[in-house]
């Protein structure tokens, strides 16, 4: 059978949490093409060569030749970018003939082969994993959980895998195009990066499955209800079906808080949650400062303000004038902010 191949998309300041992800997918699948998609250029001085030989491949967006790429990815901010650029690599792996493609979020580890995504897509075009496949009692987790997923999308696309037919190649297309014209934080206008798109999917292709398997993409958003059991051999359970990924979102931060709230008593979960703060720490990389991003700031030095970029991606007059938005150097946006909207630097 022809490999599948794998993605993931991140910046240097993930490399630690997709070395996580490479080491745990080569355990389960040492047979799968795994490719890792930077949004990002190496930090000063750090000349980066792909781990112990964890990732078969390594692309740097830049390279993929997205139109007007420079003005186009100034209108993001780093999750946005980070989400923008996966249907345009999903129909590069089409393109170039795999078979089956899935996506996985870099704070995600595998902890079971993945066989059955693998045989879903001998029958399916598309799979996707919902946020919940139970139903929350409480108010409190029907706010956090379900709630929240009608603003941030019914399916987390941490996880995709789609098949090289026709209907996968028409929906990444369209998730492709979509993400190029629109893959924004933007709750108001009904926007969520890449992930409120794919509310739409069940409905506009055919051969689409919803995987409701508990143990799979196991997070804090469905923690209230599925319960993680860990047997003396070592396997763990989720809901008495065995735990293939976890999606470690948002680590040391409000993950934190919301692992907490509804682990409750479950401490098997604090001890997976804790296994992967231990397995970031090793894999920590020296060079990389912290919440480092290329683009994440002018060509000299100075930090791009959120506000920036959304005036940007709203006066159609600048990207038109500003070729390289990045650039602070002359005829550049940066002195055209200094000069007409400083307060947009916080000056």
């Amino acid at each position: 059978m022809p490999p599948v191949h794998c993605f993931t998309s991140f910046t240097f300041s993930y490399l630690p949490r997709a070395m996580v992800l490479a080491q745990t997918l080569r355990a389960a699948h040492p047979d799968w093409v795994f490719w890792a998609l930077l949004v990002d250029k190496s930090p000063p001085g750090y000349d980066f060569v792909i781990p112990d030989n964890l990732f078969d491949h390594v692309v740097y967006f830049s390279d993929l030749g997205c139109d007007r790429f420079l003005g186009w990815l100034f209108k993001h901010d780093i999750v946005e970018a980070c989400t923008a650029v996966k249907g345009q690599m999903l129909r590069e792996l089409l393109d170039k003939g795999a078979t089956k493609v899935v996506y996985i979020d870099p704070d995600i580890a595998i902890f079971e082969p993945l066989h059955r995504i693998v045989e879903l897509l001998d029958r399916h075009s598309v799979v996707l994993t919902p946020h919940q496949t139970e139903p929350d009692e409480a108010p409190g987790a029907i706010r956090d959980n379900e709630i929240a997923s009608l603003n941030y999308g019914t399916y987390n696309l941490g996880f995709i895998a789609v098949k090289n037919d026709e209907v996968g190649r028409k929906f990444a297309d369209w998730w492709a195009r979509r993400l190029y014209l629109a893959c924004y934080d933007d709750l108001p206008n009904g926007i969520f990066t890449d992930q409120k798109w794919c509310n739409l999917v069940p409905g506009l292709f055919d051969n689409v499955y919803i995987e409701r398997d508990p143990g799979c993409n196991l997070a804090s958003w469905n923690l209230s209800t599925r319960r993680i059991t860990i047997h003396r051999d070592g396997r763990i359970l989720v809901n008495g079906s065995p735990l293939k990924f976890y999606h470690f979102t948002k680590i040391n931060s409000a993950g934190d808080i919301m692992t907490d709230k509804y682990a409750r008593d479950n401490t098997q979960v604090y001890e997976v949650w804790n296994w992967y703060k231990r397995a970031l720490k090793a894999n920590n990389i020296d060079g990389i400062p912290p919440g480092y991003w290329h683009y994440g700031e002018f060509s000299n030095g100075v930090k791009i303000p959120r506000a920036a970029r959304l005036l940007f991606r709203v006066r159609e007059d600048l990207r038109q004038h500003f070729e390289d938005p990045f650039e602070a150097d002359g005829n550049s946006l940066y002195n055209w902010i200094v000069r007409e909207q400083p307060n947009l630097l916080g000056n």
